[in-house]
Parts: structure tokens; C-alpha cells; sequence
């Protein structure tokens, strides 16, 4: 399949860099418009709608963006504590249906003991991720099953359940993500999508394999194995020495937004526990640029708070260091800044057109070859 490319919706102006309100700021419906069109007019193939236990609904933000896109999927985050899945198999039906066939959604088993009992969860991890296994189990069931059927499982039981509201395209693609053990299991046994964040060519290798491995155990053909996403936090400009100044300008803002309480992480957050960010903080302890731009003080900035490795240079270099995930395999390439909307227009006048150049002529030099 094609090399797509992902990025996140900002539901108003605030940004890392100009948190105005932080948290507390409002959904901008003008702001919103406006950034789901400009990565319609980018070309850009899909937008995630964050989830997080005190924000916007996603569902919501999804059906807003459809309405003000044209060719835009919308990857919806969900936690499958906060919804059962016969009403989640409604609820992205519905969405599916009034997209014409562009919702994704991506489950997230919850990372954090802490941010999951907000809502009320209490399982341990391993428990969280045998909840998801059967979550999926059920939504594709639901999606195809054209009788009313009964689930009877360790998370969730009823009876003669019936769902009239079908995907376009038969099903939704799931995605998962993580870099657990277990997110391994049930992402490759599952997920039709596997999201990883930025981790040097090396170490994403490894997770690649780990995923595919466990494709093959649960029995799938090598063309029926996840697509592999990878997410960047891109610093561009004109020039490399542009890029590394406004990458150094990025670190110090970060830091100074974090020290006075209005960035994403307290100034004393203890350490994640996740195991996605647990890595990245142990990369970055090796140093700062890995590979070609990939660039990791901002990992440390933010204590790893979700996706946050940098690849940083001119439009050429990032493009590269890009190309170097495709090669090894990533169809999914997700890159979204700390300036958000003048960032994503960069990524679509700049660098999105290089990276599909680039692919094209990998293309060319195949067919001659």
C-alpha cells in the first residue's frame, strides 16, 4: 500500500510553544475548520483525535472535521474503559457513515495506573490489554455479524445483541499501539494498524520484527500483517543551521513552559510508566541526535509525554530521514509540530511533496531494475 501520512487535530490556537489558557482553552470551531481544511488541501491522509480523561470528546471533533473535509480520515482515539463496545460499534458506524468511509480508530489500553483510574479503571496493565483483545473481537463482529449474537467473556457479557448501522466498507481499520510485550501480542494478532513512536532506525527495526512476529504466530499471511506507523515531532526550515536554531529556540521554550506550570507535564513529574516513553528517555540518555536528524531533548523536555522525538533539518533532510522509516518499512509516517497549524502547512508545501518525489523515483529505479 501507499506511504500515507497522519497528523493530530488542534481544536483551537493553543499550541507548546503559546499554551494560552492551557488546558482550560475552549474549542475554536473557526480554528478547527480551518485546520482540518488545510490538511485536507495538503494532502495529508489522516488527522488522530486525541483522547485524554479531562478533554474533548473525540466523536464529536470527528464528526465536525468530516463535515469540513473532503478526502481527510479521522483516526478516533478510545479507551475502552470509557465506552461499551456494542455502543462504540454504533458509534463508529455512524461516524464511518457520515464520513463516507473515512474513520479509523485507534485503541489506546491505557498506559498509566493513575490517568485510567480517573475514569474508573482499575485494572492492572495485562488485565487493560486482555480487555482490548476482546474489545476488537467484538467490534468486528458486530461490524459483520448480520444475526443478533451473545458475548459471554471475561470483560464483557450480553445477550442478543444487533447492530444495524454498518461500516461503509464492511469494517473500520483498528490500530493499536504501544511497546509492550503485550501491545506486541494483541497489536500483531489484531490490529490492522500498528503505532509506534520515533525511535532511532535500529531500535524500530527491532519493534517491527517483534510485531510481525507475532502476526505470524497468530496465523496471518505476510500481506495481511499490521501497517506500521511511526510518529515524528519534524523542527524545518530552509537551511540545516535554520532548522538547529529554531530547534534550540523549540528546547527553550519547552523548558521554560514546563518550570512555570504551563506545559503538558508538571515541572516534577515523577517518571511514565508506560514503556513507550520509558525507552524514549532511555535513548535519550545515549544522546542527542540519533541517525540522520533525529533529535531527543525534547523527549527530556517533557518528560516523554507522549510522541515527542524531533527529526530536525532542512526540508531535504527531514524528507530523508523519513524515507529511511519507509524503507524500513513504515507505511504510516504521522508528523505534527509545536507550532501546530503553521507547521502542518510547512509539512504539506515542504515536505510531504518531497517525501512522495522521493518515493516515486525509489519506484522508477525498481522497475528498471
Amino acid at each position: 500500500m501507499p506511504t500515507e501520512f497522519i497528523s493530530l487535530t488542534s481544536p483551537n490556537a493553543s499550541t507548546e510553544l503559546n499554551p494560552l489558557r492551557g488546558p482550560n482553552e475552549p474549542i475554536d470551531p473557526t480554528y478547527l475548520n480551518r485546520y482540518a481544511k488545510a490538511l485536507d488541501d495538503y494532502a495529508f491522509n489522516y488527522t488522530l483525535v486525541p483522547y485524554d480523561s479531562s478533554w474533548f470528546d473525540p466523536f464529536t471533533i470527528g464528526a465536525t472535521i468530516a463535515a469540513a473535509t473532503k478526502n481527510l480520515k479521522i483516526i478516533i482515539a478510545l479507551r475502552p474503559n470509557t465506552l461499551y463496545p456494542t455502543v462504540a460499534a454504533k458509534a463508529l458506524a455512524t461516524l464511518d457513515q457520515l464520513s463516507s468511509g473515512r474513520t479509523v480508530v485507534h485503541f489506546i489500553a491505557g498506559g498509566s495506573d493513575a490517568e485510567q483510574a480517573k475514569e474508573g479503571d482499575f485494572l492492572n496493565k495485562e488485565e487493560r490489554y486482555g480487555r482490548l483483545e476482546e474489545y476488537i473481537k467484538i467490534l468486528r463482529r458486530a461490524w459483520e455479524s448480520a444475526e443478533p449474537f451473545d458475548w459471554e467473556g471475561k470483560y464483557f457479557q450480553f445477550k442478543q445483541f444487533s447492530n444495524r448501522v454498518r461500516p461503509v466498507n464492511g469494517t473500520i481499520p483498528v490500530s493499536v499501539g504501544g511497546s509492550s510485550d503485550e501491545a506486541y501480542r494483541v497489536g500483531g494478532s489484531l490490529a490492522d494498524i500498528f503505532g509506534l513512536w520515533g525511535e532511532p532506525l535500529k531500535e524500530t527495526r527491532e519493534q517491527i520484527d517483534r510485531i510481525y512476529a507475532e502476526a505470524e504466530k497468530a496465523g496471518r499471511a505476510p500481506n495481511d500483517r499490521p501497517r506500521i506507523w511511526v510518529t515524528f515531532r519534524p523542527i524545518v526550515a530552509e537551511t540545516d543551521d535554520l532548522a538547529w536554531a529554531k530547534a534550540y529556540r523549540t528546547l527553550d521554550m519547552l523548558k521554560e513552559h514546563r518550570a512555570n506550570g504551563t506545559g503538558k507535564v508538571p515541572a516534577h513529574a515523577p517518571k511514565p510508566q508506560n514503556v513507550g516513553s520509558q525507552r524514549l528517555l532511555d535513548i535519550a540518555a545515549r544522546g542527542e541526535v540519533q541517525d540522520r536528524a533525529l533529535w531527543y531533548p525534547t523527549v527530556t523536555a517533557t518528560n516523554a509525554r507522549g510522541a515527542s522525538t524531533a527529526l530536525v533539518g532542512s526540508y531535504e533532510t527531514v524528507a530523508e530521514s523519513i524515507l529511511d522509516y519507509v524503507d524500513l518499512g513504515a507505511e504510516l509516517i504521522s508528523i505534527r509540530g509545536y507550532d501546530n497549524l503553521n507547521d502542518a502547512i510547512d509539512y504539506g508545501r515542504y515536505i510531504l511533496p518531497k517525501v512522495r518525489e522521493g518515493l516515486k523515483e525509489r519506484e522508477t529505479r525498481a522497475q528498471v531494475a
